[in-house]
């Protein structure tokens, strides 16, 4: 229905309902009159002078007789607030789409800049290109054009003696056109030879695109462009030209995958693959050649084999003799070694002016400590402090093999002992020279003469015995003889010489390694030869890593190292074995090669040792184990060099009738492997110096698993040597009674410093013995000094509630450092 076909239009009159009649139109010329009936709401718009600022406030709907009938005051009032509403929102939305016309406009114009800068620079890029293409061209016409003058002047010259009678006879005659043709004929054969060829010369407008192969996907190289250009101008200049073969030396080891053949080879592993069908193999290139028929497929392209084996990859840190030009003065090295409890420590502590025995549980050094000190002289000094018990022989023998001096200190109450003698044998088998510190002369038991006396027992002649051993009668507590001391060991060590060329890739002996749980793999490193720096890449034993870190004795961060120097290496994959040696390599890749081959060598080694083992000689393996009972334990200590001496000392107890089995020792904390290996098999889990974590502690508690703590070795190898033999005395057991976790330490006057705790489980009593641990090793072991609650000193405090703690001689307490409670009871032991 149209708006124009004759009929009237609808319409509204009257404010109330009407009928009407409307006619619809159908297709086919059918129509139908229908009676509808419309209704107009009322719509009040008040005038434009309705509102006035002349109007009475009292009414605001203004005059009544020109409102609407029915109309009230409030109604009106309402009506006019809900128009200026509307209009104020009409008003809004009016300004809100002005600003946001106002953006889309920005945006546009900023569009268009950005596309017209885009499409400028991408014209550009096609004007080079086209430009580039264009000299390209020039210069292949060039080439040609030359080519065919050359060729030219060839004909002509031959033409040349039989033309020279006609040119005689005619002197002004043009010289043949077939010797130079002309422009169209040449144009015409450049047309024709296009069309019956396809050498990839672009035609057309050059793209941006098209120049850098392509807008998506892999694009070209600029090597692969060199060489699409040099075969079109070789095809243009008539034929492919053959490049000379390139003979090459290639490594062959004893076993070669065939993609890493092909690409030492320098040549398609596709041809490397063809080549082994066409001698019966069908292998693909992840497939693996022994170094017979990959030396045959060498051979076949033509190249060279170099034989090579697997620690050829050692070869890249064999040892370089230094000119004597690049060697500069060391400091000496100087090992303190000696018999349990004969002062070791404490001299080097008088030396060094420091606190070291406080932090040995017991007062027995239990790890290789290295120290430098620098003498009232200015002469610097590096010290290596060893155990004395007869547990750590190895870590002496260690201390020794990387010493210069050796320090040996005898008491002069006790004289010679066990591992006096010891020391003594390791000095000699390490030639190294020896002075001899006769300590804790202010006794009034002292006798220095007995110990000169007897160490001539052991051919070790002093000086006061006309021999050529210097001796000092020195004091750790009064500090006497220390000055004589130190001069005895600068002597020795001009006489010694001893220099080193610290331009040159480190070299350096692992003298002690541990799991930290915080830093992770850490190695004491004594640098022997040239200078450790931070970001060195370095293979020790059968581990690698990037220094990333450099700790001096101090615990201060250094940038580098020299020679004599001992610090803390982090950055490590694993922990090394103490005793390694560390060398600097220069890539990563050589590092994890050579450890690759160290750990692959020493695990065929432990596997050959186990395959020697005959049949018979299990039999009677066997046979004797019959009769033999075991204990067999699990250790876990803080370093390695203390885990191998515990394991070398369990080796050492029993006898043919009980023996003591180390299923498994390592380093760090105990953890929950630990835990499901000693249950398998029945054994008590020994920690040294380390703790269970949370869940393994649990994991314990539930499958009944015996965790004993240790601190001193000596405390260790009794308890086991104890139960091996059956000797069950009375045993001392550790009751935990609580946990407090260190919240804040305060610093109080006349007493120190206070931790501030909360007692996380159990139970705090004064009466009780503390330990103080930092990520689960032992730090200090001993009792409180004071115990209280808000001001008032309590003698314990429960779970979930706050104290204040302060050590009895010990200062090192950090926030959330955790203190283990526990209680001593003696447990009679009885055998099942």
């Amino acid at each position: 229905m149209s708006d124009n076909d004759g009929k009237k239009t609808l319409g509204l009159r009257g404010a109330g309902a009407r009928p009407g009649n409307v006619k619809q139109s159908f297709s086919h010329g059918r129509t139908k009159n229908v009676v509808v009936e419309t209704k107009r709401k009322r719509v009040v718009v008040p005038k434009p002078g309705a509102a006035k600022p002349g109007v009475n406030p009292g009414k605001p709907g203004g005059d009544p007789s020109k409102r609407p009938a029915g109309i009230s005051d409030a109604e009106m009032a309402r009506r006019l607030k809900a128009l200026q509403a509307a209009k104020a929102r009409e008003a809004e939305d009016k300004e809100r789409r002005a600003a946001e016309e106002r953006e889309r406009e920005e945006a546009r114009q900023r569009r268009r800049a950005e596309a017209e800068a885009k499409e400028r620079e991408q014209r550009e890029a096609e004007e080079k290109a086209k430009a580039k293409a264009e000299a390209e061209e020039q210069k292949r016409k060039d080439a040609e054009e030359a080519a065919k003058r050359a060729a030219a002047e060839a004909a002509a010259a031959k033409a040349a003696p039989k033309a020279a009678a006609p040119a005689k006879r005619e002197p002004n005659h043009k010289p043949a056109p077939a010797a130079t043709p002309r422009k169209a004929d040449r144009e015409r054969e450049q047309r024709g030879r296009g069309r019956g060829r396809d050498d990839g010369r672009r035609s057309g407008k050059l793209t941006l695109s098209q120049a850098t192969g392509g807008a998506g996907g892999r694009q070209k190289s600029m090597a692969a462009m060199k060489r699409k250009q040099e075969r079109a101008r070789q095809k243009a200049m008539g034929g492919q030209v053959e490049r000379e073969k390139i003979i090459r030396d290639v490594q062959l080891p004893e076993a070669i995958v065939v993609s890493e053949l092909a690409n030492r080879m320098a040549e398609r592993v596709a041809d490397v693959v063809k080549e082994l069908m066409k001698m019966g193999m069908m292998v693909t290139q992840n497939q693996t050649l022994d170094a017979d028929t990959a030396e045959l497929i060498i051979e076949e392209f033509g190249h060279k084999v170099v034989r090579v084996s697997d620690s050829d990859v050692e070869d890249v840190i064999t040892d370089v003799d230094d000119k004597d030009e690049d060697l500069q003065p060391r400091p000496p090295v100087i090992t303190i070694m000696g018999h349990v409890d004969h002062g070791k420590t404490s001299l080097l502590d008088a030396i060094r002016d420091a606190k070291v025995v406080a932090g040995e549980a017991g007062g027995i050094t239990q790890h290789i400590g290295a120290y430098q000190v620098t003498t009232d002289s200015g002469t610097t000094l590096s010290f290596l402090d060893t155990p004395g018990h007869a547990a750590f022989t190895s870590m002496r023998s260690r201390g020794a093999q990387v010493t210069d001096i050796v320090v040996l200190v005898v008491a002069a109450d006790d004289s010679v002992m066990p591992q006096t003698i010891e020391a003594i044998n390791h000095a000699k088998a390490a030639e190294v020279p020896m002075i001899v510190a006769i300590n804790k002369c202010d006794k009034p038991a002292a006798d220095p003469n007995k110990v000169r006396a007897e160490l001539l027992q052991h051919e070790v002649i002093v000086e006061a015995m006309s021999g050529e051993v210097q001796d000092v009668e020195v004091s750790a507590i009064t500090g006497q003889g220390l000055d004589e001391l130190l001069e005895a060991i600068a002597l020795q060590s001009e006489i010694l010489e001893l220099k080193a060329n610290p331009d040159r890739a480190a070299q350096g002996a692992v003298i002690e390694a541990q799991l930290d749980v915080g830093r992770g793999p850490v190695a004491t490193v004594l640098v022997q030869k040239g200078t450790l720096r931070q970001g060195d890449i370095f293979v020790v034993g059968e581990q690698y890593g990037k220094v990333r870190a450099l700790i001096n004795d101090k615990g201060e961060r250094v940038e580098e190292a020299g020679p004599s120097v001992p610090v803390e290496v982090l950055g490590l994959n694993g922990t090394p074995e103490a005793g390694d040696v560390l060398n600097v390599t220069e890539t990563d890749a050589q590092a994890r090669e050579i450890a690759e081959y160290r750990e692959k060598a020493a695990k065929d080694k432990r596997a050959a040792a186990g395959a020697a083992t005959t049949l018979e000689q299990l039999m009677q393996k066997a046979k004797e184990d019959e009769n033999v009972s075991e204990l067999p334990i699990l250790v876990k200590a803080d370093v390695q060099g203390s885990a191998e001496a515990i394991v070398q000392a369990m080796e050492k107890i029993g006898n043919n009738e009980v023996r003591v089995r180390v299923l498994h020792s390592g380093v760090g904390a105990i953890t929950e492997s630990d835990v499901g290996l000693a249950e398998a098999s029945g054994a008590p889990i020994m920690g040294f110096n380390v703790r269970a974590n949370a869940s393994a502690r649990n994991t314990a508690n539930q499958k009944g698993v015996e965790i004993r703590y240790y601190s001193v070795i000596y405390d260790l190898v009794d308890d086991v040597k104890a139960a091996a033999s059956g000797l069950l005395s009375a045993e001392i057991k550790e009751n935990f009674i609580g946990y407090a976790t260190i919240k804040d330490v305060f610093k109080v006057s006349n007493v120190g410093k206070v931790a501030g705790c909360l007692v996380t489980e159990g139970v705090a009593r004064r009466s009780a013995g503390v330990r103080l641990l930092r990520d689960n090793v032992v730090i200090h072991e001993g009792t409180l000094k004071t115990l209280k609650r808000f001001k008032d000193e309590v003698a314990e405090v429960q779970s979930g509630q706050e104290c204040g703690m302060a050590f009895e001689n010990y200062d090192d307490i950090r926030a959330d450092d955790v203190i283990e409670i526990f209680e001593r009871e003696e447990v009679e032991r009885t055998l099942d």
